[in-house]
């Protein structure tokens, strides 16, 4: 039986390999088990998760943040990551985590949810928009990361 909740404590453990499984499935390096274990220990105040569980069995996350303002001055959710587990994929674990992220928003008086999606990636681009969303073209994701965030930061 799928259900979805709060992401605790004691799921630590289990996100801690899912995260990794992300990691593999994005081709990018990952770090061990107790670094991701200590990351999510150590979650910035309002970094929030959601889980999936099917039975006894985590098969997904959403791990999202609150941001202020949004349109009307209004606050909503950025989703940082959705994923779920390759052997879980098809149960309905994507599409439950996203209803209960619009539950929470609407429940917290916001007024939106946003992200982003690899723009090749038809099967995820189909899938946000099966919910009804709806790509943003006249916005453009930046980025500072590694020695240009150090530069800046620099002065």
């Amino acid at each position: 039986m799928l259900s979805i909740r709060a992401g605790i404590e004691a799921d630590h453990p289990a996100l801690a390999r899912l995260m990794a499984e992300m990691q593999a499935h994005y081709r990018v390096p990952c770090p061990s088990d107790a670094e991701i274990r200590a990351g999510l220990a150590g979650r910035p105040a309002g970094a929030e998760l959601l889980v999936a569980t099917d039975g006894d069995a985590l098969v997904g996350f959403a791990a999202f943040a609150a941001i202020y303002p949004g349109p009307g001055l209004r606050a909503g959710f950025f989703l940082k990551e959705l994923y779920v587990a390759q052997a879980a994929r098809g149960l309905g674990a994507g599409r439950r985590l996203m209803a209960e992220l619009a539950r929470l928003a609407l429940a917290r008086g916001f007024g939106r949810v946003d992200w982003t999606a690899a723009r090749d990636d038809a099967r995820l681009l189909g899938f946000y928009e099966s919910l009804g969303a709806s790509p943003q073209p006249e916005k453009v994701f930046f980025r500072l990361s590694g020695e240009e965030l150090r530069r800046l930061a620099a002065g």
